[in-house]
């Protein structure tokens, strides 16, 4: 009863107070502890109305979840949550839980590891003997006033641990190039003044004293071609290419991450011309003020130092990062020299809408296909939500030819009823995306957000 009595007491201090996100998320906390979770989960969806960026928040609803054994939806939320730095560990903990639930055991003890490194209080003996982990020495970081000659030692010794050699990641040739991505007009002109003409024409950049090389960022909702454009830019310079994920970077022992972020660009640097692709860039640069523990300032400090050249120059050497979230990066990254253009990628416009369902389509058997009446109805969809509208009218096609025995061809009518079931997926993004537009767009970083939402 006396939780009744205070789950009431809160709903009606919400009645007066809606908008009281610490009373929001008491509430859900609360409702989660006497094992509601799908009280918890509306109230935890209300409360990041209001902040729909809170990562406290975003574990809470998956733990919303987890109770109502809606393992799949928990896992979407996570699987976003701990690429974040400043992902807490309990987040950690619940995604390794999950993966063990999944059959994927290393990945579990993995995200295990990352989880007792943050947070060495959420260490689960029961758990980690499950995972067939035996804790004979466990990673502790020392406070900052803590110079004892043993922590020292033990922070060298244990910071090494793993493989001894950073293998390299494949370089790729691509044979891609803008032709091949539909739309992006704009985006393609800036990367061609920075990258493209100052390879094409090295003379005339010397003249003016301008070094080869820099980076740009590449932001916006996921799914918008960000990646598929960087693989062509190297296609139309006819340069290697390196495509970098986190996972060739971080690393739970301390030096083993800055040690393979230095093996990257020294790789890059070999191979000149080389278009070395970072996505998910936040992971790695993600601002230094929200960091907790001092591993993730030394390897933004490293990235920095890269991008710099480290003593090094990094003539020939085209870097491009790809971001959904351009609000999480450390400021000094947008410096001069560093990624010093700062590009947004939005949905494709209806022209470019035509133009990637053309090129989708360019292989496959349709007939009489009307692209741009298409591109009228599939309004505000990604790259990728075209891909899908794509492939379910493949699919629903490969049924039919099937049960006839023969071939069928995709029409206009097949695609429109694809494109009917097919959710815009950029609408979340651009919700959070608004609030950081309106309320934190310091020198005016976001201001094409508000020109495409006519703000």
């Amino acid at each position: 009863m006396g939780g009744d009595n205070t789950i009431d007491i809160l709903r009606q201090a919400l009645t007066l107070s809606p908008d009281n996100l610490p009373l929001r998320r008491h509430l859900a906390e609360t409702l989660l502890s006497q094992g509601r979770g799908d009280l918890a989960e509306a109230e935890y969806r209300e409360a990041m109305t209001l902040a729909p960026d809170d990562v406290n928040l975003k574990v809470g609803l998956a733990n919303a979840f987890l109770h109502q054994n809606k393992h799949s939806h928990a896992l979407v939320i996570l699987e976003d949550v701990v690429r974040r730095i400043d992902a807490p560990a309990k987040a950690f903990i619940t995604y390794a839980r999950l993966l063990y639930q999944a059959g994927d055991v290393a990945e579990a003890v993995k995200q295990y590891h990352r989880g007792v490194e943050v947070d060495p209080a959420t260490a689960d003996k029961e758990f980690a003997d499950r995972l067939g982990i035996r804790e004979t020495s466990s990673y502790v970081e020392p406070d900052d006033d803590d110079t004892s000659d043993d922590i020292v030692e033990g922070r060298v010794r244990q910071s090494w641990q793993g493989e001894d050699d950073t293998s390299e990641i494949e370089l790729e040739r691509p044979t891609l190039k803008f032709g091949d991505v539909g739309g992006m007009d704009s985006v393609k002109d800036e990367i061609r003044m920075k990258i493209i003409h100052p390879l094409n024409h090295p003379e005339l950049y010397k003249a003016y004293g301008k070094a080869i090389g820099g980076g740009i960022l590449l932001y916006g909702p996921p799914g918008c071609g960000k990646t598929h454009l960087a693989r062509a830019t190297a296609g139309e310079i006819k340069a290697g290419f390196l495509a970098v994920g986190i996972n060739d970077v971080l690393e739970m022992w301390i030096g083993n991450s800055e040690r393979n972020l230095h093996a990257v660009f020294e790789q890059a640097r070999d191979n000149a011309p080389c278009v070395l692709f970072f996505d998910e860039v936040d992971a790695l640069a993600a601002s230094r003020s929200d960091m907790r523990g001092s591993a993730g300032r030394q390897l933004i400090n490293q990235f920095l130092a890269e991008l710099d050249g480290f003593g090094k120059r990094n003539d020939g050497v085209l870097i491009l990062a790809a971001t959904n979230a351009p609000w999480h990066l450390d400021s000094a990254f947008r410096r001069p020299g560093r990624f010093d253009r700062i590009l947004f990628v939005p949905p494709p416009d209806q022209p470019a809408r035509a133009s990637i369902l053309r090129l989708l389509c360019r292989d496959k058997p349709v007939k009489d296909v009307d692209f741009d009446q298409l591109a009228k109805k599939t309004d505000n969809l990604s790259g990728a939500d075209l891909k899908s509208v794509v492939d379910t009218a493949v699919e629903a096609k490969l049924r039919e030819a099937m049960k006839a025995g023969e071939l069928k061809p995709i029409t206009t009518k097949d695609l429109l009823t694809a494109a009917s079931a097919i959710k815009p997926s950029t609408r979340e993004w651009f919700a959070t995306a608004r609030n950081y537009a309106l309320y934190s767009n310091q020198g005016g970083i976001y201001d094409d957000i508000l020109k495409y939402l006519k703000i």
